[in-house]
């Protein structure tokens, strides 16, 4: 699938695009316990890639600045308070996920 190609969603007003995007980082920051490496397991992105994501929008800030905005606090901080370790099997999901991404 070309996540990239023009489709009706390309049609979206952006401020309606805006707020969709808004409610979906303030509702991954209220279920800090669906874990980045469940999120990247099951769909193959996680809070992380939302950060590289608006940095490739044109968000001026660095990875660790990007990161503060979708995590609504520093990395340090997110990893300390609500990063769990992952298992084997969250990283092997992870993996076969993140290959589905790959864009031939």
């Amino acid at each position: 699938m070309d996540t990239n190609s023009s489709d009706a969603l390309d049609q979206l007003d952006d401020a309606v695009a805006a707020a969709a995007f808004r409610r979906l980082v303030r509702h991954l920051r209220h279920r800090h316990d669906a874990q980045n490496i469940e999120l990247m397991g099951l769909a193959g992105f996680c809070r992380n890639c939302l950060a590289d994501w608006i940095r490739d929008a044109g968000f001026d800030g660095d990875k660790g600045e990007a990161r503060e905005v979708i995590h609504g606090m520093p990395m340090d901080e997110w990893k300390a308070t609500r990063q769990k370790p992952a298992t084997e099997e969250q990283l092997a999901a992870m993996e076969a996920s993140v290959a589905k991404n790959k864009v031939d």
